[in-house]
């Protein structure tokens, strides 16, 4: 299971972390990634990171200005956003790459247990 927690609503510029907590599997030897879906749009990739941390990998869009992270130990995988935007807002999920410790991948399809998500809503 996956258990997305941490969003909320918060002003432009302003800064949230996302938590999401794994339970269940092998969490240590697997990726993990954080999509988000907007009304009306399809869900988009936001990052990803391998299973051991040491790579990291950021749509474009939000570069610079989040960071994923995971404590392996805690078997929980973050997303520290700051400078956030309006265009920002929507549910945010993570998903699991079980016992993927190769290379990231980025397409939703490629994730096999996803979370319930969070909203995440950025006022002007």
């Amino acid at each position: 299971q996956l258990q997305a927690s941490g969003g909320g609503l918060v002003q432009a510029g302003g800064s949230l972390r996302l938590s999401c907590a794994v339970s269940g599997r092998t969490f240590s030897s697997s990726s993990m990634g954080w999509f988000r879906q907007a009304p009306g749009k399809e869900r988009e990739f936001v990052s990803a990171i391998s299973w051991n941390g040491g790579r990291t990998t950021y749509a474009d869009s939000v570069k610079g200005r989040f960071t994923i992270s995971r404590d392996n130990a805690k078997n929980t995988v973050y997303l520290q956003m700051n400078s956030l935007k309006p265009e920002d807002t929507a549910v945010y999920y993570c998903a699991a790459d079980w016992g993927n410790t190769g290379a990231i991948r980025t397409t939703a399809r490629g994730y096999d247990y996803w979370g319930q998500g969070t909203q995440v809503t950025v006022s002007s």
